[in-house]
């Protein structure tokens, strides 16, 4: 049918299209594809406490701060409560 010129041509194909699309996509991938400030910097993530002081301190802080929301949650509720009374 093609003779070999045709299977030189589909090998070579075969060969050198994967080889060009993994050159293509491996270089230069922070040049294409990056994305700028996808990631956080170091100042901007949390910080795991790891002295006994920190780890107080954060612990009170979550304390304080679910008490705060328990509060609100309270108050809301009572408010429904009151909302639906008057009906």
């Amino acid at each position: 049918m093609g003779g070999p010129n045709l299977e030189v041509f589909k090998f070579g194909m075969y060969i050198l299209f994967p080889i060009g699309v993994m050159y293509y996509f491996g270089t230069n991938l922070d040049g294409r594809f990056a994305v700028p400030d996808f990631w956080p910097k170091p100042e901007q993530t949390h910080k795991i406490p790891y002295d006994r002081e920190d780890i107080k301190k954060e612990l009170e802080r979550l304390k304080a701060r679910n008490l705060e929301v328990k509060r609100a949650r309270e108050m809301e509720q009572a408010r429904m409560q009151g909302l639906q009374n008057r009906e």
